[in-house]
């Protein structure tokens, strides 16, 4: 389902635009009001993330984000019913974004159920292998959810192929080895490694970890399905506030 509408809105445009949020950053209501801006600023889909206390794939102002979430209380419980409401407010595709942790303290049969429940279409976990994924895995496809699957400019060729055999609705491309947040040149070398990601698998690609303005996002067009814009949302609602991103998505998709 989820890549269906994918393929259906790059009829319409040449790349979509994903963004990201820290569920209850910088408050929960702030957090409604990030994804209404968003919206209605045009993105395509969005990550929701449920805060950890040791999101490892995350950067400095991702990981302030989550710890400043968990420091106002907010809880697992608490995050799906805002998934649920942003779900059926919106009319776009929601993801969560979260680590294995949650999953197995929430149980992972129940969390897939929840999700379905709630209209969210897939779930990135980043630190859960595929090798040893085969509980979630099972309950995403019995609740036709999309589990998404991460490249790296490391993956092996024959890793790429596993990933592809059990990833759905697409495969997230991560720019570089470390964190998010971080710089990115967007080069060559970032067109040759997608190119290779493109030859893997058949699903669209995504790429993320420093995609930041107008002329990354231009460059990625032809060679990515999808632009990922995480870290450089977040760090325009810390300095100027939630009233900024409106004018922030729409630069990006003129």
């Amino acid at each position: 389902m989820l890549e269906s509408h994918i393929r259906s809105r790059l009829n319409q445009k040449p790349i979509l635009l994903m963004t990201h949020i820290v569920i209850g950053y910088p408050t929960l209501e702030a957090s409604m009001q990030i994804v209404r801006t968003m919206v209605e600023a045009g993105v395509d889909l969005m990550e929701l993330q449920i805060p950890f206390s040791e999101p490892i794939a995350d950067g400095p102002l991702i990981l302030k984000a989550n710890q400043q979430a968990l420091a106002n209380g907010v809880t697992v419980a608490q995050c799906l019913d805002f998934g649920r409401t942003v779900a059926r407010q919106f009319p776009i595709p929601f993801l969560y974004m979260t680590y294995y942790n949650i999953l197995f303290k929430h149980g992972v049969e129940r969390f897939a159920d929840d999700m379905h429940a709630g209209g969210l279409q897939g779930a990135i976990v980043p630190d859960l292998p595929p090798e040893e994924a085969a509980d979630y895995l099972g309950a995403m496809g019995r609740q036709d959810l999309s589990p998404i699957f991460i490249y790296s400019p490391t993956t092996s060729d024959a890793r790429m192929q596993t990933i592809a055999r059990v990833a759905d609705g697409f495969v997230y491309c991560v720019a570089r080895k470390g964190v998010t947040g971080d710089q990115t040149e967007f080069s060559r070398q970032i067109g040759d490694y997608l190119a290779h990601c493109r030859a893997a698998t058949h699903l669209p690609l995504a790429l993320g970890f420093g995609v930041k303005d107008k002329s990354d996002i231009e460059f990625l067009k032809g060679k990515a399905d999808i632009a990922v814009i995480g870290t450089q949302a977040l760090r325009l609602v810390k300095d100027q506030g939630v009233a900024a991103l409106g004018d922030f998505i729409r630069d990006l998709q003129e």
